[in-house]
């Protein structure tokens, strides 16, 4: 049984291999981009680092760059096959590496159909990734002078002024931690001791939050200490006042940053998806039509191309025997091997023994 069975024309078969160069160099133009698409979601991901606890989100942009590098090289090599797919003396070298090629192109689809859904799969980890690792930059923001924290500050202050954002889920973060260094204290001040009395860790708490939260869109100057203090500030209310910080927690706005840029890359995916299925497909009947004209002697007669010489079931028995055969082939028969060592045996033995005396 034969599946998907075309009769193709010389003419009809030129046109397939025309139509599948082009097709192919498409297809290694739009490898280069799904690269280039992995580079900077890569980028973006180191470049927050600081304040993400783990890297499984990493395997996304990962999988694209390793995709897009296969795909440039097993676009190039289909193309190739087209030159030479109208010339029978060269042709026929390509039969053996076309299997390999059929291989890998099968392996490129789903893995690009695996980053696919782990942009959205990965979600609830690149959350509790910036959760855990935005608390600790906020932690160890005071840690000015402490050697590979001190530059955890500049990396906060720069998060929450790009991303317009204040705290891991919202500005009253800040109030939780000592964000102050305590070489700015002066530990001589009366509100200073009773703040660090009144805490029992010792720690200086304080309702306020670093200038980075500031909204200079607010129409009113930016008020960063006694937020919780109505009577602190003129005409304010706590309660019911639009504070000017940003109301949007930085977990937030970077998931949301991230989400985006990987849903983004969705329809770039499956374009690629399509066009390297519609390459796979069109070299398998490309393929088998020109190894038909060649087994029937007529290079440039009709033949018939195909996607499976036999059904999917048959195909698959096949490729278990053939696996199970190469398996085999480099493994050492014992019973071989005694028959071997037995029959060495008997022959040193022949050579060893006195010659019979003549007769």
């Amino acid at each position: 049984m034969v599946l998907l069975k075309i009769k193709f024309t010389q003419q009809r078969r030129v046109h397939l291999a025309q139509g599948l160069w082009l097709l192919s160099w498409m297809a290694v133009l739009w490898g280069g981009v799904i690269f280039c698409l992995g580079v900077y979601l890569k980028t973006e991901l180191l470049r927050r680092a600081e304040v993400m606890d783990n890297t499984e989100i990493h395997v996304v942009p990962n999988i694209l760059m390793m995709v897009g590098l296969a795909s440039i090289c097993t676009n190039w090599v289909a193309s190739r096959v087209c030159q030479d797919s109208m010339d029978p003396t060269r042709f026929p070298r390509w039969k053996v590496p076309l299997l390999a090629w059929f291989a890998v192109s099968a392996v490129l689809c789903c893995l690009l159909i695996a980053v696919v859904v782990l942009s959205y799969a990965l979600q609830g980890s690149l959350e509790e990734s910036l959760k855990v690792g935005l608390r600790n930059g906020i932690r160890f923001y005071k840690d000015t002078d402490v050697p590979g924290r001190c530059f955890q500050k500049e990396t906060i202050d720069r998060l929450q002024m790009e991303f317009l954002c204040c705290g891991n889920d919202n500005f009253k973060d800040w109030f939780e931690v000592q964000w102050v260094s305590n070489r700015y204290l002066d530990f001589t001040s009366k509100d200073v001791k009773d703040r660090i009395r009144s805490n029992v860790d010792g720690r200086y708490l304080l309702d306020g939050v670093p200038f980075s939260c500031c909204n200079p869109t607010s129409p009113r100057p930016c008020l960063r200490y006694h937020l919780t203090d109505n009577n602190a500030h003129f005409s304010y209310d706590y309660q019911s006042e639009e504070l000017n910080l940003y109301s949007r927690g930085c977990r937030q706005a970077l998931t949301d940053y991230y989400m985006e840029l990987m849903n983004s890359t969705g329809p770039g995916v499956v374009s690629v998806i399509f066009i390297q299925l519609s390459v796979l497909l069109s070299l398998r009947y490309l393929q088998t039509a020109v190894e038909t004209a060649m087994v029937l002697e007529d290079p440039e007669g009709d033949s018939e191309g195909y996607l499976l010489e036999k059904g999917v079931k048959e195909t698959i028995e096949d490729l278990k025997t053939n696996a199970l055969t190469i398996l085999k082939f480099g493994q050492v028969d014992p019973n071989a091997a005694e028959g071997s060592s037995e029959a060495a045996d008997v022959e040193k033995e022949a050579k060893d023994a006195p010659p019979t005396p003549a007769s």
